[in-house]
């Protein structure tokens, strides 16, 4: 417990350190703004210590990732292993913190803010040049971290985004992400699984709701291996 708790501290320093000049790089190169963010997120991997092993593969025709959410490795994760540049929906709160936020606004992630009548007209106006500009759309479909081994229940944007868009969907389910937990200051050394899911057939108007069992399925048989 106590030296999951001195890591977290470290981790704390380091990655609020690494993401300042993640920030500057990006700000200083603008045409390699993805390769500075792969390259970030794979030196948190080493000063973390934690291991990757990912199970199946990214969709090639998959233009929104949907993803259970558990902890802030969930984003630095899927940076360092997804091949595409991802274009993540994040609370429109984050991009407002002073200089953290820019890791937000420079590579043109997707604020929301989710109090706003216009929320969703907003994010598939977004949504839609992000993915006309080649990118792809992550978004974590709880709309927060869960804290339990259940997934908490999907907010009905990602349906929105998806059938309005006519996207090609793929679940993720992140498996272990949980060793890092920012409000307790505590890291963990782990394993962290990724388990891409075959793409969605949104033909069947309850996809959102049956994807989500399925991913609550995938995340519980991974989590005993």
């Amino acid at each position: 417990m106590i030296l999951s708790r001195i890591k977290g501290a470290f981790y704390a320093v380091e990655f609020i350190l690494s993401v300042v000049c993640v920030v500057i790089s990006m700000w200083l190169f603008p045409k390699f703004i993805h390769p500075i963010r792969k390259i970030w997120a794979k030196t948190q991997r080493w000063f973390g210590l934690y291991k990757i092993e990912v199970i199946g593969n990214p969709a090639n025709d998959a233009n929104l990732i949907m993803i259970n959410h558990k902890s802030m490795l969930d984003i630095v994760v899927m940076e360092e292993i997804y091949p595409k540049n991802l274009a993540w929906v994040a609370k429109k709160e984050i991009g407002d913190i002073p200089i953290i936020g820019k890791i937000l606004s420079i590579p043109k992630m997707i604020p929301i803010d989710r109090s706003s009548p216009r929320a969703i007209v907003n994010l598939l106006k977004e949504a839609k040049d992000r993915i006309q500009s080649g990118r792809v759309i992550a978004i974590f479909p709880e709309g927060t971290r869960a804290r339990g081994d259940k997934l908490l229940k999907f907010q009905s944007g990602t349906q929105v985004i998806a059938d309005k868009l006519d996207l090609k969907v793929q679940p993720v389910v992140i498996v272990g992400s949980e060793i890092l937990d920012v409000k307790k200051f505590s890291f963990k050394n782990g394993n962290i699984k990724i388990v891409f899911l075959d793409p969605v057939d949104r033909s069947d108007g309850e996809w959102l709701s049956k994807t989500r069992l399925k991913m609550q399925e995938t995340l519980d048989y991974w989590r005993e291996r």
